[in-house]
């Protein structure tokens, strides 16, 4: 058996956090094959989609205490090089690219859209991802989020900061924390929204601030809809944002509410793996490009999300599907 992880270069992942290598590793212990290529690395050939992909023998990792792994500096072996059928040599393709959802993204979705109509389990599903924005797809259930405004226009969103006191603004193609702000309801306002939105030219999401925050961001990871573990992230006394996590979370009767709402949607577009951010019971992000944090979690808890992840994905019930 093998799995095809398609994803940004090896060497720029953290192995110590980086999400994508905990599945490796995952996929390793369960006598599997991890071969992995580069989008660039994909072509069809008369419909057939091939990769010039490379076996990995992923080196040994051990817990550091925090949300970190003890990784060599050079974190894998190369074991095999190959031009690949994907459709006949691959169970399963891992799609692990970061955003954002670029050119160079969506062509990777429409070559992996060929294999899942040759029957390769595609995840998560090309189409959805091309489907449902991360940072958008919350607001089709605003009665989960925080008050919200998707624009470019300065003044209005001026207007809303005025009228929340507080908002977090952040690009719509965003992440990972890059270019997130927090604009209070001061003199610096405005400059900052024009800063944000790069003079009026980009949309960015403002979100009402909520204190709260300071409790926690609880990530929710999901697995066909069903929350498979939970976490808990704060910011740290430098940083507004959300930093790593930081320790276990429970799961609440809101955080039942907003899979059971948003879980028919996923479905209906393939998104296997995703994470939930909420709030003070209050959605703000459905992050299923490449759902991370598993790994961190892993680390820190000494859960294995990672493992249970690809045990489910490689049970031959699914690969039957």
């Amino acid at each position: 058996m093998r799995v095809l992880f398609v994803t940004d270069p090896l060497a720029g992942l953290q192995a110590e956090v980086d999400a994508t290598v905990g599945l490796m590793i995952a996929t390793q212990a369960l006598g599997v094959e991890v071969w992995a290529c580069g989008p660039e690395e994909i072509a069809a050939v008369d419909g057939r989609v091939i990769a010039r992909a490379r076996r990995l023998r992923v080196r040994p990792v051990e817990r550091r205490g925090d949300h970190r792994w003890i990784v060599d500096t050079t974190w894998w072996d190369e074991i095999d090089r190959d031009v690949l059928d994907v459709a006949a040599e691959f169970e399963l393709v891992q799609l692990r690219i970061d955003p954002p959802v670029d050119a160079r993204y969506l062509h990777t979705t429409y070559l992996l859209d060929l294999l899942e109509s040759a029957g390769v389990r595609v995840v998560n599903r090309p189409e959805g991802i091309r489907a449902l924005h991360e940072k958008v797809v919350a607001l089709q259930f605003p009665e989960l989020c925080p008050e919200t405004v998707v624009s470019a226009e300065v003044g209005m969103l001026r207007a809303f900061v005025a009228r929340v006191g507080a908002a977090v603004v952040k690009p719509v193609d965003g992440f990972a924390g890059i270019g997130v702000w927090l604009v209070r309801d001061d003199p610096s306002a405005t400059a900052l929204v024009e800063s944000a939105t790069r003079g009026g030219t980009r949309h960015v999401i403002a979100q009402a601030y909520l204190p709260d925050v300071e409790a926690g961001n609880k990530r929710l990871f999901l697995l066909d809809g069903e929350i498979v573990g939970t976490v808990l992230r704060r910011p740290s006394r430098e940083d507004f944002r959300i930093g790593p996590p930081v320790a276990a979370a429970e799961v609440e009767a809101i955080d039942l509410r907003i899979v059971d709402a948003l879980a028919p949607l996923l479905a209906r577009h393939g998104i296997v793996l995703a994470g939930l951010d909420v709030i003070d019971g209050r959605l703000i992000e459905v992050n299923l490009t490449c759902p991370g944090g598993m790994h961190k979690t892993d680390a820190l808890l000494g859960t294995d999300l990672s493992g249970d992840i690809m045990r489910r994905l490689l049970s031959r019930e699914r690969v039957l599907r």
